[in-house]
């Protein structure tokens, strides 16, 4: 009898326990706000002090402080931690201010983000720079980027698309004015057409002129035709598409000489040096041209097609170094791009500010993408495993980077979106002998009509 009354005792606690074990698997969310965040805000409140010390962040009083110290407590002067502000839980995480000392650095907390992570029983701890002499330390309960959730309220704009989640669990949003190129590698089943998708539907909701080069025969960019204003299939294709699309920059350029070559004495405001400068009504509808396989384009086999092969990669060089001010942008997608493709591919590459860098198959593919921005960055990229398909690291010319991961969109509903979007697509005449064809929507053949009952008295 003692024995069944023991484990009848038992078997509560160790329900509460599987339970929150479950939770904490299956609803990461849920279990960091009823659990998580009490008992890391517990261990911080306990361990600020000490943990700043282990770290190296507290510095020597000043000698008012340690005067007051002791002449009224008569204890030993002991450093001082960096003043912390209030705590501000969050949905995935909690954030919390600190006020730097004297010669301290932001990088002096970054440097001690692991130790953080580890003695507040977080999975994460970022460190952005406020202002002088502010930092914020954003905590990161669990991993955000194991089953993605983008936030619900999303800062959006023209050309600018919340593509993926960040991993501090922040939205990722694509910004073609402030980065005007992206590249984006990828092996195959890593997540690199998932992340096009995401892009090109949340373009599909605005006002932008969307093209595509899939030199697969279309099997990626052929089920948004509704939505596409032009479309290549192959490498011929292509290499009448580019000239243009060349075309239409240098027009474009035409319609901002003739805004520049007004008389003097015109306000500054209605003098430009791009497309965003002109008035509303004259203003060309941006394009976005989106390049998947990018590889198809070098690759060559007989000296006619070299010959073409330097032709289109000129067009496309051109387009990335005088195509943003006419309001063209590029969206270049591989599973390689580097200098074994060709003359011209280093090149272009250069050109291409973003980078996004999805599981590779070996090292070199991960440097093309971010050594020459963020060579820290290698190793992260190198690291992705492939059940985490559309984990990502994204860089920039600015050296920063950091984990994405794009969330999932089926086909039949990108699909369904770019369909629903067509009558968006600017008209553009230059592309219309290549938009591609839209096969009509299949009619479902109406159910029996029921007979009517004969009326009766």
């Amino acid at each position: 009898m003692t024995e069944l009354v023991t484990l009848a005792e038992l078997g509560g606690p160790l329900a509460a326990i599987g339970g929150a074990a479950y939770a904490r698997h299956t609803y990461p969310a849920a279990y960091w706000s009823m659990v998580g965040l009490p008992l890391s805000v517990a261990r911080l409140l306990a361990s600020y002090p000490s943990t700043m010390d282990a770290c190296g962040l507290t510095v020597e009083p000043s000698r008012w402080r340690a005067v007051a110290v002791q002449a009224t407590t008569r204890r030993e002067v002991r450093p001082v931690p960096p003043r912390r502000g209030i705590i501000r839980p969050t949905t995935t995480g909690l954030r919390m201010r600190l006020r730097l000392a004297p010669g301290q650095e932001p990088a002096d907390v970054a440097a001690s983000a692991e130790r953080l992570r580890h003695a507040w029983g977080v999975h994460a701890v970022h460190v952005r720079d406020i202002k002088p002499g502010v930092v914020e330390l954003q905590l990161v309960g669990f991993d955000v980027l194991r089953k993605v959730r983008m936030p619900r309220r999303l800062n959006g704009g023209p050309l600018q698309v919340p593509v993926a989640l960040r991993e501090d669990a922040t939205a990722f949003v694509r910004d073609y004015r402030t980065v005007p190129h992206e590249l984006v590698l990828g092996a195959t089943l890593s997540g690199k057409s998932m992340y096009l998708r995401n892009l090109l539907t949340g373009l599909a909701a605005q006002p932008v002129v969307l093209v595509g080069i899939d030199c697969k025969r279309g099997v990626e960019l052929a089920p948004f035709a509704p939505r596409l204003s032009a479309l290549a299939t192959d490498p011929d294709q292509a290499a009448e598409l580019l000239p243009a699309l060349v075309k239409e920059m240098e027009d474009r350029y035409d319609l901002i000489k003739a805004r520049q070559g007004i008389a003097p004495g015109t306000p500054e405001e209605l003098i430009t040096s791009d497309i965003w400068g002109l008035p509303e009504d004259e203003r060309p509808a941006p394009i976005v041209l989106f390049i998947d396989e990018v590889a198809e384009l070098f690759l060559v086999a007989t000296r006619k097609e070299e010959e073409r092969r330097d032709e289109m990669v000129t067009q496309l060089i051109r387009l990335a170094q005088l195509g943003r001010a006419a309001g063209i942008y590029l969206e270049v997608c591989g599973q390689r791009f580097g200098a074994e493709l060709g003359k011209g591919a280093t090149m272009l590459r250069a050109q291409l500010t973003g980078r996004v860098c999805h599981r590779v198959n070996d090292e070199a593919s991960a440097k093309m993408a971010l050594g020459d921005i963020a060579p820290e960055a290698v190793l992260a990229a190198c690291a992705i495993a492939p059940e985490l398909p559309g984990l990502a690291v994204i860089g920039d010319t600015s050296g920063g980077w950091s984990r994405i991961r794009t969330p999932y969109l089926s086909l039949a509903d990108a699909a369904a979106t770019c369909r629903t979007t067509a009558h968006l697509a600017p008209d553009v005449p230059a592309l219309d002998p290549f938009r591609p064809y839209v096969s009509p929507m299949p009619v479902e053949a109406p159910g029996p009509v029921a007979a009517a009952r004969p009326v009766t008295e």
